[in-house]
């Protein structure tokens, strides 16, 4: 395949995905939506991302809200109180809404980046963390991803934190600097979709970080100069791929 009708199928599956067309609109965060306020979706977004791998998505959101919505238990997206809460009692409200699901493992990673948070943040929260390096995703990722990368685990690896960043832009008002340097996050339905457009081979079909990391080069280079950052395709992918790929693409 050409690059031009490359670029035209991903044209045409963009359009598909802004008109509608590849239906299951309904992406797990949006279930957020109308519960979770403004002033509180950046650390309920951000907490609940950093526990969200090898997992459905869907079921994680559900129990988010939940526990969002159960005044025992709402606080744990408030960074400032966790970091000073007792772990035990962390375990405690994190596994009844089964928001995490890991007694000993998903507490911690909590906790943790709760407290990469609000060392960080004048405010406390990820809004003053998000104002500390000027919204610059540049800046944003040396930091998660390299300078402190260990105050933030699961957050900072590059599947997770790309589409975070894409999720926090999705979801509230933010304005990202150096936009184009958010690259895709290839989690199982990217890989597949990058797959039948003809951009990688099956051998990426593993899912191995390598193999992640192909995908992403991959569509940074094909998209490069083109007008259109590679996490804009995240979506029309994502849902084109739950759809079973119908086959209204000019391939």
């Amino acid at each position: 395949m050409t690059i031009d009708k490359f670029l035209t199928n991903v044209k045409t599956l963009i359009k598909m995905h802004s008109e509608g067309q590849l239906g299951g609109e309904t992406m797990p965060e949006d279930v957020l939506i109308g519960i979770v306020p403004k002033e509180d979706l950046l650390d309920v977004l951000t907490l609940a991302m950093a526990l969200n791998y090898q997992r459905n998505s869907f079921t994680l959101w559900e129990s988010v809200v939940k526990a969002y919505q159960d005044e025992e238990t709402k606080w744990i997206f408030n960074p400032k109180i966790v970091v000073n809460s007792d772990l035990n009692v962390l375990r405690e409200a994190l596994l009844l809404h089964r928001v995490g699901l890991q007694p000993n493992r998903h507490p911690e990673i909590w906790q943790r980046v709760a407290k990469g948070i609000v060392n960080f943040s004048t405010k406390g929260n990820v809004q003053g963390l998000l104002e500390a390096v000027r919204y610059d995703v540049y800046t944003l990722k040396e930091l998660m991803q390299n300078t402190r990368k260990s105050e933030f685990p699961y957050l900072s690896g590059p599947k997770i934190f790309n589409y975070w960043l894409y999720a926090l832009e999705s979801y509230t008002d933010i304005q990202w600097e150096s936009r184009e340097l958010i690259s895709i996050a290839p989690d199982t339905h990217v890989l597949q979709a990058t797959v039948k457009l003809g951009l990688c081979p099956e051998d990426v079909l593993t899912g191995s970080a390598t193999d992640r990391k192909v995908v992403a080069n991959a569509w940074e280079k094909a998209l490069d100069g083109t007008g259109i950052a590679p996490i804009d395709v995240h979506t029309p992918l994502w849902l084109w791929s739950r759809a079973g790929f119908p086959s209204l693409l000019d391939s």
